[in-house]
């Protein structure tokens, strides 16, 4: 095993797939809410406080999944490892999550835990360097411990393995300053934040960043801050890199991940959501090509209950996975971008997804490239 990945588009050698093994509720608490509150159609985050602290009619903390979703959802994503491994990829698997899993705790709340699935969230690789990053969501606050035989393995074969500062997660922890601000938020205000509960562990708004807010590009990282728990993760990644890299922020380009907005598919190439993020991006790669797919086909995505929790835009599928500078992974319902692609000179690879609205992530989300052969190039100049 060989741990060098320095960017989303050279051949992909080696990856991790994640797992859906028993992925059949959400924990809807305070940290879930904030980190969704853009797509909870129908269940706005903007009354996460309210109705947690009064403990609304009708609210349910864990949110169950049917279980028809869970297991094509597990299918999928089989068929996704199969798929790489028929590309001849080395594919690896973080262990699945038991059934029945004991809740996981921190100090003052209680949370059960999430398969690792999403794994693109928790952990960034830079070059030879594993980074866990800082969870926001309590639930997944152990996930990266379901990919330690992996790691260690890597670990063991002469890999850099860092965790970053692991937040406490009290009610405090979290800058509202996102949530709060009508402009970004979907839709408009409907109920204000309530203050968040005082708590003895409470050490103020801490680091938290995932790992798919950051654009790899050789030596530089583009990185989405959208509130001060981001900013204070990449003063964290400023200080640990130092000089290695060249770190670049974009003001909140999205509410946290940057990889349903823009991926690079090439030196020169980015697929993007809209037209208007090539002004969001750093001067050097605003003359890059930008690809904007055709607006998604309703269509295209199952239709689900007022009981679905959906956690994503129809835009989901922009979501791709570069298996080089010529090759991408697409979603088999997503025709136009395919076709867009297909235009474009790339070889287009279609695997079926089908509830990628309800679990919060496509193909870049549920992988981990952990060898590609590209070096530590300098993209920019």
């Amino acid at each position: 095993m060989l741990l060098t990945s320095h960017d989303d588009f050279t051949p992909l050698r080696e990856v991790i797939v994640g797992s859906a093994a028993h992925y059949l509720s959400h924990e809807r608490d305070v940290s879930f809410e904030l980190f969704h509150h853009e797509h909870l159609a129908g269940y706005r985050s903007d009354w996460a406080y309210p109705r947690l602290t009064r403990a609304a009619a009708g609210h349910r903390e864990s949110w169950a999944i049917k279980a028809r979703y869970a297991e094509e959802l597990h299918e999928d994503v089989e068929a996704l490892a199969a798929v790489l491994a028929g590309l001849g990829i080395a594919v690896h698997r973080p262990l699945p999550l038991p059934p029945g899993a004991a809740p996981i705790a921190g100090l003052g709340w209680e949370a059960a835990p999430t398969p690792a699935l999403n794994i693109r969230d928790n952990t960034l690789i830079l070059g030879t360097e594993i980074i866990e990053t800082p969870p926001a969501i309590r639930s997944r606050y152990l996930e990266t411990r379901l990919l330690a035989p992996v790691f260690t393995a890597y670990w063991q074969a002469g890999a850099t393995w860092t965790t970053m500062p692991r937040p406490t997660l009290t009610d405090n922890s979290f800058d509202l300053s996102y949530a709060r601000d009508t402009a970004t938020t979907l839709g408009g205000p409907t109920e204000a934040v309530d203050d968040p509960r005082p708590s003895p562990y409470d050490v103020g708004v801490e680091m938290m960043l995932d790992g798919a807010q950051v654009l790899r590009l050789g030596r530089d990282l583009v990185v989405n801050v959208a509130q001060n728990n981001h900013e204070q993760g990449v003063r964290w990644l400023e200080r640990h890199l130092g000089d290695r890299y060249r770190i670049h922020r974009v003001w909140r380009m999205a509410d946290n991940h940057i990889d349903s907005m823009v991926l690079a598919l090439r030196p020169g190439v980015f697929l993007a959501r809209h037209a208007g993020i090539r002004d969001l991006m750093p001067d050097p790669l605003r003359s890059w090509r930008y690809l904007v797919p055709p607006e998604p086909d309703a269509g295209a995505f199952p239709v689900y209950d007022d009981s679905d929790l959906v956690l994503t835009s129809p835009y989901i599928d922009l979501n791709v996975l570069s298996v080089d500078e010529h090759t991408v992974l697409v979603n088999t319902e997503c025709t136009g971008l395919a076709k867009l692609l297909e235009a474009e000179g790339f070889d287009v690879v279609p695997v079926r997804h089908r509830h990628r609205r309800l679990f919060g992530g496509g193909f870049h989300c549920f992988t981990l490239d952990t060898h590609r052969a590209g070096g530590f190039e300098d993209y920019l100049s």
